[in-house]
């Protein structure tokens, strides 16, 4: 139910052509910058590391609505009549925002392919189409996706406006991918087991290791576990408004 009410929503369509059209401009960027210059990353990994530009704006359009347009139109009270849990309710409105989330970054894979086609073979290098870089990549935008889109869902769970809630959700990402990144630099001079908890959390540092290959099992416990109480505070903020 969830799925069809996101594909048949005119605003998943849009936010759909807005993040391909800014993800394609900002492949074609990237490339123009190899081409101008050596750079020292690939090309792909420099795309990955613009990851939060569509973030900013695409959780929120995609998660603002889920539950304050059910608070503010009446239905969430007829949902709960419903045989489905609270929590159901909530996990189904993560899930589907998640897939569709996941679903729009499988599709930027067609840019480096489209290129591809259209380069003469001689022209085709490996840094172009890195497997590695590709995957981790990917693998980076799934696992932390699960922590952004909660958050997008816990924004949407406090409030009756769409509008409000997606400002909310918009702020607590930009702390999260922004803030720390810049708490790091005024660390330097704390306590040590402070500056070792912020290094942990940095989601860029994440993504580097992504994209080098370097699989480890703390940032699947960090976007799992946190993903998991976000969607639990959710909970209980529905619970407690219902």
């Amino acid at each position: 139910h969830e799925m069809r009410s996101l594909f048949t929503a005119p605003a998943t369509y849009t936010a759909a052509v807005l993040f391909l059209l800014l993800m394609g401009w900002l492949y074609w960027w990237v490339l123009l910058q190899c081409s101008l210059k050596p750079q020292d990353d690939l090309p792909t990994a420099m795309f990955f590391q613009l990851f939060w530009l569509p973030v900013f704006f695409m959780v929120p359009l995609l998660t603002m609505k889920s539950i304050a347009e059910e608070r503010r139109r009446g239905t969430l009270e007829t949902l709960l009549t419903t045989p489905a849990n609270v929590s159901e309710i909530v996990l189904s409105k993560f899930a589907a925002s998640y897939l569709l989330y996941l679903g729009l970054w499988v599709m930027t894979l067609g840019f480096p392919l489209l290129v591809s086609a259209a380069l003469d073979e001689k022209m085709i290098t490996s840094r172009l189409l890195d497997f590695p870089t590709l995957s981790g990549g990917l693998a980076f935008v799934a696992v932390s996706g699960l922590l952004f889109i909660s958050v997008g869902i816990f924004a949407s769970s406090l409030t009756q406006s769409q509008l409000v809630a997606g400002m909310l959700s918009f702020c607590i990402l930009f702390i999260i991918i922004i803030g720390l990144n810049a708490l790091q630099d005024a660390a330097t001079s704390w306590q040590p087991w402070f500056r070792e908890t912020i290094d942990y959390m940095q989601i860029f540092r994440h993504l580097e290791e992504f994209s080098r290959g370097m699989i480890d099992t703390r940032p699947f416990f960090f976007y799992i576990s946190n993903s998991a109480l976000v969607l639990g505070l959710a909970v209980i903020v529905v619970e407690s408004k219902a």
